[in-house]
């Protein structure tokens, strides 16, 4: 067994894909659920992710073929809408760690579905390959999904955590208006007495 193919199956590795599959799990639920139920968890699996992405061991890709992607544009549409129906007003937010801040002297406006969108693509990418346990296009996917950790959504993770930060714990939150949201959603006046704060 070489190298790499070994690697897969250390204990980091292990952590990184039940984190992923968790995090890839959360975003797919049908069931309704608050905006707060929801920033609050999105707040606790986000850093865990972040982290366990960080503990991986440094891999060199094996194949030469591109690998089977799983998410398709249905799929991804999903997710955007139900986050953004979750998030509602609270779904913008503004970012000034991107490239075309540069030719801009204003922040760059960000959705935080679009994010938690990006990120779930190459995570559920990656669980879906990895789950067929054949242990090159599992060393390939990893390989990948650090690589667009690194490049990609490892930026898109932490500026989505400031912005759900935000939204959890800003001085303004309207609690009110969220109740509204939750009760026109589910269409029940008591939507909001089924979950705990």
């Amino acid at each position: 067994m070489k190298k790499e193919s070994q690697a897969i199956f250390d204990k980091s590795v292990i952590e990184f894909v039940t984190v992923s599959a968790e995090y890839c799990a959360f975003l797919e639920r049908q069931d309704l659920i608050s905006r707060h139920e929801f920033v609050d968890k999105t707040l606790k699996i986000l850093p865990l992710l972040y982290l366990k992405a960080t503990l991986l061991p440094e891999l060199d890709q094996m194949g030469d073929e591109p690998l089977e992607q799983y998410v398709t544009e249905d799929q991804y549409n999903y997710i955007i809408n139900r986050v953004a129906a979750i998030m509602a007003d609270k779904d913008d937010y503004l970012d000034v760690f991107v490239e075309d801040m540069v030719y801009s002297d204003q922040p760059i406006k960000k959705n935080i579905s679009e994010d938690l969108a990006d990120i779930y693509q190459d995570i559920r990418d990656f669980v879906f390959i990895f789950q067929l346990g054949m242990n090159e296009t599992m060393n390939d996917a990893l390989f990948i999904c650090q690589e667009n950790f690194k490049s990609l959504w490892g930026q898109k993770l932490v500026n989505t955590l400031r912005a759900l930060h935000e939204v959890k714990y800003s001085q303004g939150a309207d609690d009110d208006e969220e109740d509204e949201y939750n009760d026109e959603v589910n269409g029940d006046d008591n939507f909001v007495d089924d979950y705990s704060y």
